[in-house]
């Protein structure tokens, strides 16, 4: 395989890669996916605190219950 073959082969392989994009682009999107997966993990933990929170409140309201 010559170089040149080479390299059209590694060009094709790269746009198929990026799904179209430039590389610009694609850095954009990759940036862009990666602070909304931030904002999903965030939003996550806040909902399992909240969660954890009201199972402790459940937790201490049955230990209040038998220990009376």
């Amino acid at each position: 395989m010559s170089e040149k073959d080479l390299d059209e082969k590694v060009e094709r392989m790269l746009n198929a890669a990026l799904g179209g994009l430039t590389p610009h682009e694609a850095l954009i999107k990759a940036s862009l996916d990666e602070a909304a997966n931030v904002a999903e993990r965030a939003a996550a933990k806040e909902k399992n605190r909240e969660r954890a929170l009201r199972l402790l409140a459940e937790i201490e309201k049955a230990q209040g219950k038998s220990g009376s």
